[in-house]
């Protein structure tokens, strides 16, 4: 059957209807995932279509897939991370949804008071085992949507939860029963979808789904879980890896609507920012999130990086405030006792630190040859160096004049006097067998002696 495709306005085959594909062995993909050595990328050379939607948009996973890897947070803390949201986000609501866990009392206790604050975003769900009571508890609670985990590669549907493929469709469509009587929008997790039989069983099952949701006039979402950090973004590869094979084909196979795709993807292998923009880029909505990457194993999408691109790919911010970003830093770094490590982009103490003197020569005469973009207007974080034994003349002369806001006919060049003293004592501190690198304190110490104190630290 052909008709005219409302995303392409062109005439499409309609005839492909992919049938639940109930196979008595598990298909593991051992040509890809043989497990003693590295996964495979194959590619098959179909090419989909790129489909941005018109909005895109991020939502976050910090109080639930971040927090199950660190300490938990206080209640203060959890209201804190929800404020900082909202801010981050802006008025626009960039920053959609938050995810809670619900079971405990302080997680309860936190729910509510951020539920209190009356802020319009981020929306406040949950995550929740799937069963009627705990459908029951989302709806007492006031919230409008819950996740609930649909695990959907026989990797998890034949080894950990011991069913066939028909078995477990019916389990899941049964609980997603639950949540339409309930009066919840079910936000569906296809967890290890990049090792998952995608036309044998999760369209089939998205299918399902689309035809509950319309029976029952509540939308369903899927959320697309790259569990194991699997997806690839090269245009031309083969499923079950292919990211933008995915966002098209529940797109297009599922009748799925952007608003109600989302992708959640973590870093194993060093591609969680690339392939959360892919999905936008090939017709997601939403990417999913958490603050600093925090999360399983490598970590989940680091909400700040999305931001960034957020920001790369729309030309604007859109009423987002990145200089959040840095307090979000400094409260992790500071009030959580989370450690950051120092190179990570954006929040990490040396992110446009350099040590390098060819570097900080560059930041002396121009800062835009050495800085990704100004750091100080858009992160409240100003470019800097650190002094050590590279540092050279230039090195010193912007740290001085970074220290002592010193600028125009004041700021001091790699030439002047004190310049060159202060490089001569630093010298003799490395011949001398030190390896770390100065501190502020020492430096300013050293400058106060060699300078009569005619420069005031600002």
């Amino acid at each position: 059957m052909l008709e005219i495709s409302s995303k392409s306005n062109l005439l499409e085959q309609k005839n492909y209807k992919y049938s639940l594909q109930d196979v008595p062995d598990p298909n593991l993909y051992r040509d890809i995932y043989d497990y003693e050595s590295v996964p495979k990328v194959a590619f098959n050379h179909r090419r989909v279509p790129m489909n941005m939607p018109e909005e895109i948009w991020i939502t976050d996973t910090s109080l639930r897939d971040g927090q199950q890897s660190v300490e938990p947070y206080s209640v203060d803390q959890i209201v804190k991370i929800y404020k900082l949201l909202n801010r981050l986000g802006g008025p626009y609501g960039i920053i959609r949804q938050t995810e809670f866990f619900i079971y405990s009392k302080r997680d309860r206790e936190a729910l509510e008071k951020c539920m209190a604050l009356n802020l319009p975003f981020p929306e406040i769900t949950s995550w929740i085992r799937a069963n009627k009571e705990d459908f029951r508890l989302v709806r007492q609670l006031g919230i409008r949507e819950t996740g609930i985990l649909v695990s959907c590669s026989d990797y998890h549907i034949f080894k950990k939860m011991k069913m066939t493929r028909k078995q477990a469709l019916d389990h899941y469509l049964g609980t997603v029963k639950d949540a339409f009587d309930a009066g919840v929008i079910p936000r569906c997790h296809l967890e290890d979808i990049t090792r998952a039989d995608f036309y044998g069983f999760v369209v089939p099952f998205v299918n399902e789904l689309v035809k509950l949701s319309d029976n029952a006039g509540i939308p369903v979402k899927i959320r697309a879980c790259d569990t194991m950090g699997y997806g690839v973004p090269f245009s031309g590869t083969a499923l079950p890896r292919s990211v933008p094979g995915i966002i098209y084909g529940l797109q297009h196979y599922s009748d799925l609507q952007s608003e109600c795709l989302e992708w959640h993807g973590h870093n194993d292998f060093y591609k969680a920012v690339v392939n959360a923009s892919t999905a936008w880029l090939y017709g997601a909505c939403a990417v999913n999130c958490s603050l600093l990457g925090i999360g399983e194993r490598t970590g989940n999408v680091p909400l700040e990086a999305m931001v960034f691109e957020y920001a790369s790919l729309r030309g604007s911010f859109d009423g987002m405030d990145p200089t959040v970003i840095t307090e979000i830093a400094d409260f992790f770094r500071k009030d959580v006792g989370y450690h950051i490590p120092p190179m990570t982009p954006f929040v990490g103490r040396n992110f446009n630190v350099t040590k390098a003197g060819i570097h900080a020569d560059g930041l002396l005469k121009d800062e835009e040859i050495y800085n990704i973009f100004d750091t100080a207007r858009l992160l409240n974080r100003p470019a800097s160096v650190q002094i050590s034994k590279t540092s050279g003349l230039a090195g010193i002369a912007y740290w001085i004049n970074g220290n002592y806001g010193l600028s125009g006919a004041e700021a001091l060049s790699k030439h002047d006097p004190l310049v060159t003293e202060l490089k001569a004592w630093i010298d003799e501190l490395y011949e001398n067998g030190r390896q770390t690198v100065l501190s502020n304190h020492e430096l300013e110490e050293k400058i106060e002696e060699l300078s009569g104190g005619r420069l005031a630290r600002v």
